[in-house]
């Protein structure tokens, strides 16, 4: 038998059937949907291999001393432990002594029932997620310039209409190549400092590659719009009918002309020029950011810069043309909107509006005043763990932070000094190894719910197959816990259609309104984007008629180029950026267990421009210590002749001594509180091989985690 289900990796949402392969094994084949068109990448045709994994974890485990390893126990006991140990350590120190992290991967119903979960079971505002570490900086930007956030505002399908699409800091060919189907059609102008698989395919369709120096593209972009107003491109009638503020944004593009953009960023002023011919007289075009851009201490500020540039060319709003963020995760649009970042409430509300709060409290059935405050952002909340001002205790679901957090060694460090880790998964990830105790939960095809992708989309996962006996669901952990912190079982439904009911009468009203969604609207195939405010509502494509401010207009942000937070030096003369690969997803916890995407990709390496290994010691396939400020990673050496000379890459999907994140900054934008990725000061030295694997390899390693240790 086979069910129609989407996948559970990134934000596309890929339409598969999940059916019974040889031997009986659940297997994967793709479904016509808009997104994916009938088609899957690796990470999607093998993604039920993991679901009858030998490393999968189906007993709780539970060890008392960190030094001893686990002992796998029941249900109740387990449950009972955690509970005693939250209650205890919140009544010593307050409810702010015990966190919750949760996932941009988590369905709607998981993220809302997270939010309640924390505010209400726990009382406390240390609550964040992994998203923070995605999308926050263009939902910040999106947010400030068009009053609300949705990835893109129209359905992906459009851009493929589309004569021209400017990619600012996305590699869709290796991270969704599925997606590459709707840009076939149009000319594409990738902005990359490296000579990705995306900018190899804009070159060949006769596009535009331009590779700035990382931490340059505000100065791009303000080139670019620069560049449009010389050649007299605005679109100086919707500026003044649809917009306010370009006159203070303009004050800032004045002084990038081509050749002093040329001058900060590395791209030619002939090729500034021509890109913004290119886009500005195009039939349609569409701006769109990913991780690249986003993902820095001025993220916020960089994709202000990206929609200053829209705005200033009349995109956004329109049909056949607009401004969008490719959502990475594979829920992280619905993971930002119901509750579970720190300044949030459900249906994109902020925790500090009274307004807010007196609505969500009336469908919680408390008082407002029960309700805690907004608490501190991602990092922050990690950095602090085990500290007199930070928490005692977390709770994790969905995510990996020991190799997905930027100076992943210090987080490391924080983890071991809490009193109590708790890790909700499904394999031994490296946060889970580091956990007092482990609870097994199931997996994408083992229960249902729905997930919002980059489009807006709200969908339907369906349970393909019975989890294993003895593993429960993260909704079932999450009442489990409430009911023995003294919350109502009612209060706390573990039917994911309940919650999803209860989920749209929260966000009712609300900029993410979810009222309309019903399981029976989305069984019978209704595509349902959000707002949807009723039965009868959908919105494909937003801001047609007007922008979410009060005024209805769109607000350009007046923003500027500075430096990165860390720049190269003498010691440290390189500049380490980071990203995914095509076979990997994430931190690789899953990926990395999964033989034909572990065997393609089996160690993590580091691209080095020919001259620069010469410099720095290093040849073809030896091994490297990319060493920053805060730590380091080894690398297999790859040299590509197309590489910056100032600029070497490395994939963060890998764990141990291997994690490009022991070596990122975790310098915070002001306003989304994004850590700056993608800027590293670096060195390269020749190293030894590493002395393990970064983690298990598929069929090697941990087997049977569930067993008694002993």
């Amino acid at each position: 038998m086979s069910t129609a289900t989407h996948c559970p990796y990134c934000a596309l949402q890929c339409a598969m059937h999940v059916e019974a392969g040889p031997g009986g094994a659940p297997a994967a084949r793709p479904a016509p949907f808009p997104t994916n068109r009938g088609g899957l990448c690796r990470k999607g045709w093998t993604s039920a291999e993991l679901l009858n994994s030998p490393e999968r974890i189906v007993r709780p485990l539970l060890r008392t001393d960190r030094s001893g390893g686990f002992a796998a126990t029941d249900w109740d006991t387990a449950l009972e432990h955690v509970a005693g140990r939250l209650k205890g350590l919140s009544a010593e120190h307050g409810a702010d002594a015990v966190a919750v992290f949760g996932s941009g991967g988590l369905t709607n119903e998981k993220s809302y029932l997270l939010g309640k979960f924390a505010r209400l079971a726990l009382g406390t505002s240390r609550i964040d997620y992994n998203g923070r570490f995605c999308m926050s900086s263009a939902a910040a930007a999106g947010g400030r310039a068009f009053g609300l956030d949705r990835g893109l505002p129209f359905p992906l399908p459009d851009v493929a209409s589309a004569e021209v699409v400017l990619l600012a800091g996305a590699n869709p060919a290796e991270t969704m190549p599925p997606m590459m189907g709707h840009l076939s059609g149009p000319r594409l102008i990738v902005v990359d400092p490296r000579h990705s698989a995306t900018a190899e395919q804009a070159l060949a369709g006769g596009g535009l590659h331009l590779a700035p120096r990382p931490g340059t593209d505000p100065a791009l972009a303000l080139g670019l719009l620069h560049a449009a107003r010389a050649q007299h491109l605005l679109d100086e009638d919707y500026i003044a009918a649809r917009t306010t503020g370009f006159d203070q944004a303009w004050k800032h593009a004045a002084a990038f002309w081509p050749e002093q953009t040329e001058q900060v960023t590395g791209v030619p002023a002939q090729r500034v020029r021509e890109a913004a011919r290119l886009l500005a007289t195009a039939r349609g075009a569409y701006v769109l950011t990913g991780r690249g851009s986003e993902q820095h201490a001025k993220g916020t500020d960089t994709v202000s810069a990206w929609i200053n540039l829209a705005l200033a060319l009349g995109l956004p709003g329109r049909e056949g043309s607009g401004y969008g963020c490719i959502t990475g995760q594979g829920n992280g649009q619905g993971g930002r909107e119901h509750g579970q970042k720190a300044d949030q409430l459900p249906g994109y509300r902020r925790i500090d509006d009274p307004a807010a709060r007196a609505h969500v409290a009336e469908v919680w059935g408390v008082d407002p005043d029960e309700l805690p405050g907004p608490g501190p952002s991602a990092f922050e909340l990690l950095d602090a763990l085990g500290t007199a001002s930070g928490a005692r205790a977390m709770l994790v679901l969905g995510s990996n932070p020991a190799v997905s957090a930027p100076d992943a060694g210090r987080v490391r460090n924080r983890l071991s000094a809490l009193d109590l880790l708790v890790v909700c998964d499904f394999v031994m990830s490296e946060t889970a190894a580091m956990a007092d105790v482990v609870l097994p939960v199931a997996q994408w095809a083992e229960e249902r719910g729905t997930m919002t992708n980059l489009e807006g989309r709200v969908l339907r996962r369906r349970a393909v197959l019975a989890p294993p006996p003895g593993v429960r669901t993260d909704l079932e952990v999450i009442a489990g816990l409430a009911v023995r912190l003294g919350q109502p079982a009612e209060r706390f439904p573990t039917d994911a259609d309940a919650v999803l009911a209860e989920l749209g009468r929260a966000s009712a009203g609300g900029g993410a309104d979810y009222a309309g969604v019903s399981p029976e609207r989305l069984e019978a195939g209704e595509e349902l984007f959000w707002p949807v405010a009723d039965a009868g509502a959908s919105t494909p494509r937003m801001f047609l008629d007007g922008f979410a401010h009060p005024d209805g207009l769109a607000r350009f942000a007046p923003v500027g180029h500075r430096p990165a937070a860390e720049e190269p030096d003498a010691e440290f003369p390189l500049i380490a950026t980071t990203g995914r690969l095509m076979g990997h997803y994430q931190s690789g916890a899953q990926t990395r267990r999964i033989g034909e995407l572990a065997g393609a990709e089996p160690e993590a390496y580091v691209e080095v421009h020919p001259d620069t290994g010469v410099r720095s010691g290093v040849a073809e396939g030896d091994w490297a210590r990319v060493v920053s400020r805060r730590g380091a990673a080894l690398a297999r050496v790859r040299l590509r002749a197309d590489a910056r000379p100032d600029t070497v890459f490395l994939p963060f999907h890998f764990g141990g001594e291997e994690a490009a994140n022991n070596v990122t900054n975790p310098a915070l934008d002001p306003v989304s509180r994004m850590p700056e990725f993608k800027v590293s000061a670096i060195r390269l030295e020749r190293a030894d091989p590493p002395q393990e694997a970064a983690a298990p390899r598929a069929g090697a390693g941990q087997r049977g985690p569930a067993r008694p240790a002993g």
